[in-house]
């Protein structure tokens, strides 16, 4: 890496700014523009925080720039998700066989801030906010921005854009022969609430979980932050009955979540007011190719935008980061050699994340309130505990492990032949099956 080059960052969101760490750590100069002012003098926008789920992967890429220990200082481990049902108990269901493994909970702002705190403090590194690109030339390097001062143009050798699901860069270079597009939206939307504090901080539900409320065809859902406050997230149709856009009024507001969400209305002293004033929110999947377009890389959303249902959105693009450093130092600082082979990595990957995302959609507003997954996670648990690790579930492969997502599902289908071969905790799997083939019985359409 010996050659000195300047490297621009478009978007100083959460994988821009680990970005700009680490390559301002390697001695690179390292350029970074940001359409926005700078968050951390004007907050948060309301209603589009959507709590962060960090996990392993992202873990592994705040570690490498030294914030580990200070993200998980500042979030809440989630050990599993509390199932909240229309009427009767709720039920915990841990994410991890020995019900010690967990997800954190962290604010995306907060977590923003101290990146780009970070970065800004990394030799090399230097942050303009209120620069909104509005052209790129991917073959010289030339960038347009518009600015307070009016319109400017820089250049740079490398451009890495990780400018988010909807990347002014990325748009600037679709349109080429060659380029292949696709984005899919779903017909739900979404839109934050919150649940505050009790009287001197304290939670009004289990701090340690993911709160859900799986209503069939939506769900809601409620993260924990350190101030004793949750941040709930309705996932909605956007239109018809029960939409985002059929409630109007506070009786046809609060009468909806007295019929669907009892105990979380009790919860919700300002339920009308958020409802009416935070923004409904669009889901959406970006699927392109190829990612590298002469100087021009696409990194995180901007590539491989995905919906939030199995919280590894920046999960996986914090893990492009480590990718583009490790192609890097393979590629002895060869930037067109090291771009090849990341999206080459990156691309199943990203893709296999994606579906798992809109499969675990499904499972989390209607499926964990059925007996059979109950049962099917039962055996799962039973199978990971008994066979000394050469069994482990999709979720801790994708959460708790970095295993690349394109290997998940191949692995799953070995070690699946390997235990059904050794006849590890036959009597177990037998009975669960046996359990809830009984329960199928009873409820034969799924539901608890």
């Amino acid at each position: 890496m010996a050659e000195q080059l300047t490297v621009a960052i478009v978007g100083a969101g959460l994988a821009g700014s680990v970005l700009a760490a680490q390559l301002g750590g390697r001695g690179l100069q390292v350029e970074v523009y940001e359409r926005r002012p700078d968050p951390r003098a004007t907050g948060a926008e309301r209603g589009r925080s959507i709590n962060l789920a960090i996990s392993a992967r992202g873990l592994s890429a705040l570690e490498q720039i030294g914030l580990r220990e200070d993200a998980m200082a500042g979030s809440l481990p989630m050990r599993g998700r509390t199932v909240h049902p229309v009427a009767g108990d709720t039920a915990f269901q841990p994410y991890s066989a020995d019900g010690r493994r967990a997800i954190n909970s962290i604010s995306r702002s907060d977590l923003n801030a101290a990146l780009l705190t970070r970065a800004e403090k990394t030799p090399g590194v230097r942050i303009h906010f209120e620069h909104r690109l509005t052209g790129v030339d991917s073959q010289s390097g030339e960038m347009t921005f518009q600015t307070p001062d009016g319109p400017t143009i820089l250049g740079a050798q490398v451009i890495l854009a990780s400018d988010g699901a909807y990347s002014a860069t990325r748009a600037a270079i679709q349109f080429r022969e060659g380029f292949n597009f696709s984005q899919d939206f779903l017909e739900h939307g979404y839109k934050e609430l919150s649940i505050p504090a009790l009287p001197g901080g304290k939670h009004a539900l289990d701090p340690g979980s993911l709160h859900i409320w799986p209503r069939g065809s939506a769900m809601m859902i409620a993260l924990p932050n350190l101030d004793g406050s949750f941040t709930c997230t309705l996932f909605w149709p956007k239109t018809g009955e029960g939409g985002l856009d059929s409630l109007r009024t506070p009786g046809e507001i609060t009468g909806w979540f007295q019929r669907h969400y009892p105990d979380a209305l009790e919860l919700m002293p300002n339920l009308v007011e958020d409802y009416r004033a935070n923004p409904v929110g669009s889901l959406v999947t970006v699927r392109c190719w190829p990612w590298v377009n002469g100087r021009v890389a696409l990194v995180g959303d901007a590539a491989h935008a995905i919906v939030p249902f199995y919280g590894q959105g920046a999960n996986a693009a914090m893990e492009d980061c480590i990718e583009i450093v490790r192609c890097l130092e393979e590629a002895g600082g060869n930037w067109p050699a090291a771009l090849a082979e990341y999206q080459k990595r990156r691309k199943p990957n990203a893709d296999a994340i994606a579906n798992y995302a809109l499969q675990n959609f499904i499972e989390m507003r209607d499926t964990v309130n059925s007996s059979i997954f109950r049962a099917k996670t039962a055996v799962q648990h039973a199978l990971e505990r008994r066979s000394g690790g050469r069994y482990v579930s999709r979720y801790e492969l994708v959460s708790f492990t970095t295993v690349p997502y394109a290997q998940i599902r191949h692995r799953l289908r070995r070690q699946n032949r390997v235990v059904a071969g050794a006849g590890i905790a036959a009597g177990g799997v037998a009975a669960g099956v046996i359990a809830a083939l009984r329960r199928r019985h009873r409820d034969p359409i799924g539901r608890g």
